[in-house]
């Protein structure tokens, strides 16, 4: 680790008691106040840290904001792990769970095919927004002005035959995924390999994740995916109920 890294943890942790004054946080890491005063206000940059009056700096919101989406992360997946897992037992085939942070959708959770021919993925991996079945799901799901800012912001990279690459179709594929209540990556982001994902919603009707299923076309043809689609609702269903949503 290096030592800039050090002593910034160092002093995140020695705030977490409580607010400090620089001269304090300097016998924390045992350095010149100049030395801290460069780390603190590198961290209050990026509102990991923040003042506290004239003297004072205390933790900043960054951190609990971080905290506070970990524990949503974690807390959807532990409610949904079981719909998951028994859809992933039901079809055989890969089962994700994605979630939208910043900009971004990740993969959170991930239940392996059992078949030889698999999807390439992992926990923590990004999913393209405008090729992939869960990222269509979560980006269908946010304010109409939003998926405009973000249909115009794609660098739409043509990774097979089928890859929207135009906000305008972006646009329209969106609007089709919100009125019907699933979305369907046909192909688009790697050739031998297609989609379907389903929206998880909370209590409030919100979208909390996308749950998806993934399937080689050499086992499916597009109209055998689709035939798993009233499944991968069910399970949907099953999911949202475990975070609260009821119709």
């Amino acid at each position: 680790m290096s030592q800039s890294l050090d002593r910034a943890l160092t002093l995140l942790d020695g705030l977490a008691e409580g607010p400090r004054t620089l001269d304090q946080l300097a016998e924390v890491i045992g350095v010149h106040k100049s030395t801290v005063l460069r780390l603190l206000r590198t961290l209050e940059a990026h509102r990991f840290v923040q003042r506290d009056g004239v003297r004072y700096y205390r933790l900043g919101t960054a951190l609990f904001d971080l905290a506070h989406r970990s524990l949503e992360d974690r807390d959807v997946r532990r409610s949904v792990e079981a719909a998951l897992r028994d859809l992933n037992a039901q079809t055989g085939h890969t089962v994700h769970l994605a979630s939208y942070e910043d900009g971004e959708v990740v993969y959170i959770d991930k239940f392996e095919s059992r078949h030889q021919v698999r999807m390439y993925s992992r926990i923590g991996k990004r999913a393209a927004l405008h090729c992939t079945a869960v990222a269509k799901i979560l980006v269908a799901a946010l304010p109409d002005e939003r998926r405009r800012e973000i249909a115009k912001g794609i660098t739409y990279e043509k990774k097979t035959e089928n890859t929207i690459i135009t906000p305008e179709a972006y646009l329209t594929e969106l609007a089709t995924v919100a009125s019907r209540g699933y979305a369907v990556d046909n192909s688009e982001h790697e050739d031998f390999i297609h989609c379907i994902a389903a929206p998880i919603r909370g209590a409030r009707g919100e979208v909390l994740a996308a749950m998806s299923l993934s399937v080689p076309k050499v086992l499916l043809d597009l109209d055998g995916l689709l035939g798993l689609v009233p499944d991968l609702l069910r399970a949907a269903e099953k999911a949202s109920a475990e975070c609260g949503y009821h119709r």
